[in-house]
């Protein structure tokens, strides 16, 4: 889980609110999807059409898409796995759903075979819909489950392997573009804090120590850093307060900056100093500029765009100019094309979608 839950609700608070009008010409062709700032979109293809459809990552070739949806029309209640391939969309159709139906779901990630992947599950503990409280003390809050859990499956849906059973949250997994290592985020220690593991889910290390949310991590497409969001309560209010919710279950995930390290932990250090909410970070092809999410120019919350950023912190840059939501980029492995979350052309209502754009720079 990566946030998805607290934004949607901002989602909810501005579903009445119209965007701007998008570019009507792209390169020639008719596009209501792309506004005219957002140079870097060569082109835009919405998938879905429907619900809250978010975290869609890429198999190491680019043949096929692992998203989480909660569309109700696709017969779920929270969050589930569904698999596309790169090509597909769904507007009339459903997409194969392989995870187990039952919990709530998220993160899922390919594993280097193609034919398999890691994904976050609470359904051994319970198989209903966890509750999602949204507010606590008059203030956003986001539900960390201790059911959490991360698991192997074929794109089947047939569970393979349990890679965590410590006690408490264990999620947010992704794989290392070098196939070798998963990076998520676990409680186990009394916090939330990052560790790998090999993808057979051995040797597992703490890469992070400080207290704060740790979360939502990315390796380099070198495999030798590490991008991830993160909270650093510092007053002793921040801290009891933080340190309060998480004895709950509970973490409010407004006031995130980005940070970046060397894939062992060494050389941390933060990346923004933007204020709000910033997170979804993900690498640029390059290896030297990050993608990502944040409110930072928002008054009211909203909206999020995406922006880019070099890995000295300078040359920020804003990729997208909706006045709603943006978020969750992720590029394909060939560096081509990107995919993302978003509320643009959804009528002014709540529905959260995907969409493929041909990436230039």
């Amino acid at each position: 889980m990566r946030i998805l839950y607290f934004l949607m609700l901002i989602c909810v608070v501005i579903s009445c609110k119209k965007d701007k009008k998008p570019s009507e010409v792209t390169n020639n062709e008719k596009s209501t999807l792309i506004f005219p700032e957002e140079k870097h979109f060569k082109s835009l293809k919405q998938i879905t059409f429907g619900g809250d459809n978010a975290e869609a990552y890429w198999s190491f070739d680019d043949q096929k898409i692992v998203f989480q949806s909660n569309n109700k029309n696709w017969g779920v209640n929270c969050d589930q796995m569904f698999l596309m391939n790169f090509d597909e969309t769904f507007k009339d159709k459903k997409p194969p759903m392989i995870s187990t139906g039952f919990g709530r779901t998220t993160c899922a990630y390919f594993l280097p075979d193609n034919k398999h992947f890691v994904y976050g599950s609470t359904h051994l503990v319970d198989k209903e819909c966890p509750e999602v409280p949204l507010r606590k003390n008059g203030k956003y809050v986001w539900p960390i489950y201790d059911s959490f859990d991360i698991f192997v499956a074929d794109l089947q849906g047939n569970i393979v392997k349990q890679l965590t059973n410590e006690i408490g949250y264990d999620a947010e997994a992704t794989v290392s573009p070098k196939g070798d290592k998963i990076v998520f985020t676990s409680t186990r220690t009394g916090d939330l804090e990052l560790f790998t593991m090999n993808i057979d889910g051995t040797d597992v290390k703490q890469i992070t120590n400080e207290l704060g949310y740790d979360g939502g991590a990315f390796f380099s497409p070198d495999g030798t850093k590490l991008i991830f969001r993160a909270s650093r309560p510092k007053t002793e209010e921040e801290i009891k307060a933080y340190k309060d919710l998480l004895a709950q279950g509970l973490v409010e995930p407004t006031d995130m900056e980005l940070f970046i390290c060397n894939a062992d932990g060494s050389e941390l250090r933060q990346l923004t100093d933007l204020g709000n909410a910033n997170w979804s970070p993900f690498f640029h092809p390059s290896g030297k500029k990050i993608l990502f999410s944040s409110n930072f120019e928002a008054e009211r919350g909203f909206p999020f765009n995406l922006y880019m950023i070099d890995l000295d912190g300078k040359n920020l840059e804003r990729v997208t100019h909706g006045e709603t939501f943006d978020a969750f980029p992720v590029f394909s492995n060939d560096g081509k094309k990107l995919i993302f979350s978003s509320n643009r052309n959804n009528g002014g209502g709540r529905d959260t979608n995907l969409f493929i754009a041909e990436w230039q720079d």
